[in-house]
C-alpha cells in the first residue's frame, strides 16, 4: 500500500524547527490549517480548492503582515456547516471551538446561512472547469471515457452521496449526461446511496479530495471522477503516481455540470473579514486560482 505524503498547507510557512506529530494511519490532520488559539482571521471553506486558497491566503498575509495568524478549514461543506451551527467540531479526541469570519461554499449552502441570519449576502467567487478521469501513471488500463467504466476490469471511485452530496450529484449527473450522449446506460449508478455494486463502484467516506487519489494509488479503484483542478493538483505533487484524461465527449467544461462557490461574511466579518473578502475578488486571487486550474465565477 502506498501512503500519500501530502505537503503541509498553511497561510504562513511554519518554521522548520517547530516539532511535528503525525501518523498517516491514525493521527493526521490535513484540512485544518494554522493556529486556532491565536488567529485573528478565521475562514471556513469547502475543500476541493484548498491548494488555491492556501496561495491566496499567503498572498493576503504578504500584503497585510499585521493580520497575524489565519486559521482556515478546507472540509466538505457539510462539515463546515455543522461546525458553524454547533460552534465546535470534534476531530478525534480534539474539540475545536471556532466561529468563522469568512465562509466559502457552494451558493445554495450559503443561501441557507442567509436564511438563518448568520450571513447578510454572498458573492460569486470561483468555479471549476469540469471533471476528469483520474488514473494511475501512464493509464495502465487505457481508460479514456465513460464506455470504459462498463468494462468488467474497471472499478470507479466517487465521492459519498450522503456525506458529500453536492459533489456526488455533480459527478453522477456528468456521467449520466456523457452516457446519454454515447447511448450508454450506466446501471451501476442506479444503486441506492451507500449500497453500490462493489465490483463496479466504491464511495469515499467523507473527504473525497483526499480519498480519491489514495483509492486509485492503492488499487481499490482503477479510476476516480474528480474536478479537473483536483486532478491537476495530484499530478503536480505526485507526478510519478497519477495521470488524468478528459472523458470522451467532454471538452473542458462544456459537457459536465460545473461546481460554483461563493464567499460571504459571517456577521460583520470581524476586523479582517471585509478586507479579505475584497481581496478574494481581486485580479491577484483570480490569477492564483487560474494557475490552479479554476476560473472566476461570473456574477
Amino acid at each position: 500500500m502506498v501512503k500519500l505524503i501530502w505537503p503541509e498547507e498553511s497561510a504562513r510557512a511554519a518554521p522548520g524547527e517547530e516539532p511535528r506529530f503525525a501518523q498517516s494511519g491514525s493521527n493526521i490532520c490535513l484540512d485544518f490549517h494554522g493556529d486556532p488559539a491565536h488567529a485573528q482571521l478565521v475562514v471556513f471553506s469547502d475543500g476541493n480548492h484548498h491548494m488555491a486558497l492556501e496561495d491566496a491566503l499567503r498572498a493576503f498575509v504578504g500584503m497585510h503582515s499585521d493580520v497575524g495568524e489565519i486559521f482556515y478549514t478546507t472540509t466538505p461543506p457539510r462539515v463546515a456547516l455543522q461546525m458553524l451551527r454547533a460552534g465546535c467540531l470534534h476531530i478525534g479526541n480534539l474539540r475545536l471551538a471556532m466561529t468563522p469570519h469568512v465562509f466559502i461554499s457552494p451558493p445554495q449552502l450559503l443561501d441557507s446561512l442567509v436564511a438563518e441570519g448568520r450571513m447578510t449576502s454572498h458573492v460569486p467567487f470561483m468555479r471549476c472547469r469540469g471533471v476528469v478521469l483520474l488514473v494511475k501513471k501512464d493509464n495502465p488500463k487505457h481508460i479514456t471515457g465513460v464506455a470504459d467504466l462498463l468494462r468488467d476490469d474497471v472499478r470507479l471511485f466517487l465521492s459519498n452521496p450522503i456525506t458529500e452530496k453536492v459533489s456526488n450529484q455533480i459527478y453522477t449527473e456528468c456521467l449520466r449526461r456523457l452516457g446519454m450522449q454515447q447511448g450508454l446506460t450506466l446501471d451501476f449508478l442506479a444503486h441506492a446511496p451507500g449500497q453500490p455494486n462493489p465490483n463496479k463502484l466504491i464511495y469515499g467516506e467523507a473527504i473525497h479530495h483526499r480519498e480519491a487519489p489514495q483509492a486509485v494509488v492503492d488499487g481499490q479503484a482503477d479510476v476516480a471522477l474528480v474536478f479537473y483542478h483536483l486532478a491537476l493538483r495530484y499530478q503536480r505533487i505526485f507526478p510519478a503516481l497519477f495521470d488524468f484524461v478528459w472523458p470522451e465527449g467532454s471538452v473542458g467544461d462544456q459537457a459536465c455540470d460545473i461546481n460554483y462557490f461563493n464567499a460571504g461574511l459571517i456577521g460583520d466579518g470581524g476586523a479582517w473579514g471585509k478586507l479579505l473578502l475584497d481581496f478574494l475578488l481581486s485580479d491577484t486571487v483570480s490569477q492564483i486560482y487560474q494557475a490552479h486550474g479554476l476560473l472566476p465565477a461570473k456574477p
